[in-house]
């Protein structure tokens, strides 16, 4: 059984010294790039919030492009409420929560 495993070594050890040498005239590799996150990000594609601290509640306001899409309004006693603008012609309409009431169907395919 040493044998064995003194014949597995060896052939694992020779594998590593059977590898081609390493060419004299390689160069290094230019560095990439900087990355700037910043410049790379157009300013409209992230909502700009405004948020409007009062002594009952606080109000939050979410542009896009500099128009306004929806308010979130968030009371000191009970749940936050928004108002949204869904056709874009500025009528916004109450919603007690984001939630589309759409449900997709979920089925388990497969328990671990």
């Amino acid at each position: 059984m040493r044998f064995l495993y003194f014949f597995l070594l060896s052939c694992f050890s020779l594998t590593a010294f059977a590898q081609k040498p390493v060419p004299d005239n390689l160069e290094p590799l230019t560095p990439p790039p900087a990355f700037n996150a910043a410049a790379d990000a157009a300013p409209d594609d992230e909502p700009q919030v405004t948020i409007t601290k009062q002594t009952e509640q606080t109000v939050e306001e979410y542009r896009m492009g500099g128009k306004l899409y929806m308010i979130k309004i968030t009371p000191k006693v009970g749940p936050a409420y928004y108002f949204v603008d869904d056709k874009g012609d500025g009528k916004f309409v109450r919603q007690e929560s984001l939630d589309s009431g759409i449900r997709p169907p979920r089925w388990v395919v497969h328990r671990f």
